[in-house]
């Protein structure tokens, strides 16, 4: 659905997933959680030209789909939303066993709960992250996921962000210092996509990251290796005990609520 006018028809937004949609990456201490994220720049400029705009983010990090469904998803119908946007099954893709073909059912159940109350839903495919040490291993998964993901979306009328396809988000500085997660600049990239794929007119505009400096064979082994120990060590270690990042966060806007426009830009990480 296209919406070129100066003024859009969405008066209501609730964001529901994980990580990706809370802002992890792109943090702000200010502000609740401690993040911002491509959905609170996306809020702010469909805020923009709508007095009577509200927004809602229910996403909380680490959260599997299955929690998302159980936690977020009536909650969020509640909340009477006209448009939804939901990314969810990035965390389960990455564990083993993580079976695309079930989570893409799973998916369609929701997707078509969200479509029955007259909302906007909008989804997101993986991005390829064939250039990503961690996840590189899972591309196959996220493939297949991916093309189950756009059945389900032609299926109930759903609206697709394509991350896949969004070649830019495969530069180094449209990532976090964890390798997990998108950086400022990438959440910055995925509010512009998202905004885009709705047809609605933005003043987002592109930002060009900083190149990075060469780096010597042995700085990048030196790189890999504080990785690990600051990052993938931690994660790893939460897995073996059932702990999830998310275990003491609560959602950030659990209702919805006007929003001040943001006078953050995106940094360097």
């Amino acid at each position: 659905m296209q919406h070129p006018g100066l003024e859009h028809p969405f008066t209501r937004y609730v964001a529901l997933g994980d990580s990706f949609t809370e802002g992890v990456g792109d943090e702000e201490p200010g502000l609740p959680n401690g993040v911002r994220g491509w959905a609170d720049r996306v809020a702010e400029e469909l805020a923009r030209t709508r007095h009577d705009f509200q927004y809602a983010n229910l996403a909380i990090r680490g959260r599997l789909l299955q929690q998302i469904i159980d936690e977020q998803l009536e909650p969020a119908v509640a909340l009477e939303p006209d448009l939804v946007t939901i990314s969810a099954g990035g965390n389960d893709l990455i564990r083993p066993g993580g079976d695309p073909d079930v989570l893409a059912a799973k998916l369609d159940a929701v997707v078509g709960r969200l479509r029955a109350t007259g909302a906007e839903v909008v989804l997101f495919n993986g991005p390829d992250i064939a250039m990503t040490p961690v996840l590189r291993s899972i591309r196959g998964r996220v493939g297949i996921y991916n093309s189950n993901l756009h059945g389900v979306a032609a299926k109930h009328g759903a609206i697709v962000a394509d991350m896949w396809s969004a070649r830019h988000l495969q530069q180094p500085q449209m990532w976090a210092p964890d390798r997990l997660h998108f950086s400022a600049y990438g959440h910055h990239a995925i509010a512009i996509l998202v905004l885009d794929a709705l047809g609605v007119r933005h003043d987002l505009t592109p930002m060009e990251p900083e190149p990075l400096p060469v780096r010597t064979w042995q700085r990048m082994r030196l790189d890999d290796l504080h990785w690990a120990r600051e990052h993938l060590a931690p994660w790893v270690l939460r897995r073996l005990r059932g702990q999830s990042s998310g275990d003491a966060i609560s959602p950030k806007r659990p209702t919805a609520a006007p929003v001040l426009p943001s006078p953050h830009e995106p940094r360097a990480d």
